[in-house]
């Protein structure tokens, strides 16, 4: 287990570069496509590069952040959510990482997730429904899960892909409102540079019809893997398998919708957060970076 945890952390540092990296070239590209098909020249090119790689870069500073503001997530308070406090603190301890800050959304659907560059950066986000709806033993095999997230280096993943895949869609919508609204300069164009345009605008649909696809496939280079992974981990530190499983349980059942998840953030959250939303929930199975949550179950109760 211990070989399979570190070369999972070391495994999950490189994707990270990698996919910064992939990211970078990819917004380029599609910016550069869409400035082409919009007639705004070459120069562009240069401006998609540095804009994709500030956006990189601060999303691997700031991500924690933006996604707890997107999320609507507040710093927990000790008195009122004094179980979700301390049982971080004893999980952390028994990971040997340092304890992370504890944010609470004030939604009722039950789930939580862990964001964060690293575990001196970390936190840990819980619902008030998980904290309302699950017992002791179900909470710590949930923290102990996504502190595993944290000490595997999963969280510097996934919170980068949230932001970059939120990115990429806004560059999307963006061509398809400028074409919706008729910007660029075609009209003042030659032949030949008007056949040029066509072909770009033409990509352009393309890449934004497909760039959400794109993206989710960025989503899928954070293997499903790591959720095994995690579940492990989070059974080994509470040596009780049954409380995650249990959790599990109650949060598969569970039909509320969390509203504050997004598409971008969806796979951050420990089960599917879009739950009775149909097409939403279908749809993104299609791509769902987790494993089936009655697999994830049996395996735990097999330990």
């Amino acid at each position: 287990m211990s070989l399979s945890v570190y070369s999972q952390i070391e495994g999950n540092k490189t994707k990270t570069w990698v996919i910064m990296v992939f990211f970078v070239l990819f917004i380029a590209t599609i910016t550069y496509v869409f400035s082409q098909a919009n007639g705004s020249g070459l120069s562009y090119a240069g401006f998609a590069l540095i804009l994709s790689g500030i956006v990189s870069l601060g999303s691997y500073y700031w991500s924690d952040k933006m996604i707890l503001a997107m999320s609507g997530a507040h710093e927990a308070d000790r008195k009122k959510d004094f179980d979700l406090f301390t049982v971080s603190e004893n999980i952390a301890i028994a990971a040997g990482i340092p304890k992370p800050k504890v944010y609470v959304i004030e939604d009722s659907a039950p789930n939580a997730f862990a964001t964060g560059r690293d575990p001196k950066h970390a936190v840990v986000c819980a619902t008030r429904g998980l904290l309302d709806k699950l017992n002791r033993r179900e909470l710590e095999g949930v923290i102990a899960h996504e502190m595993s997230h944290v000490k595997n280096y999963d969280t510097r993943l996934m919170a980068i892909t949230a932001i970059l895949v939120g990115m990429i869609a806004f560059l999307a919508d963006w061509f398809m409102r400028m074409l919706w609204w008729g910007g660029g300069r075609r009209s003042n164009d030659n032949e030949d540079r008007g056949s040029m345009t066509a072909i770009f605008t033409l990509i352009g649909i393309v890449f934004a019809v497909l760039s959400p696809l794109i993206a989710t496939i960025i989503q899928l280079a954070v293997s499903r893997k790591r959720e095994f992974l995690a579940d492990a981990s989070g059974a080994l530190l509470t040596r009780y398998p049954e409380g995650l499983a249990n959790a599990l349980e109650k949060m598969s059942a569970d039909r509320e919708v969390l509203e504050a998840a997004t598409n971008a953030t969806a796979h951050l959250y420990i089960v599917n957060p879009f739950k009775g939303k149909q097409f939403a929930a279908w749809f993104a199975g299609l791509f769902d970076t987790h494993p089936p949550v009655a697999e994830r179950i049996k395996i735990l109760r097999a330990m």
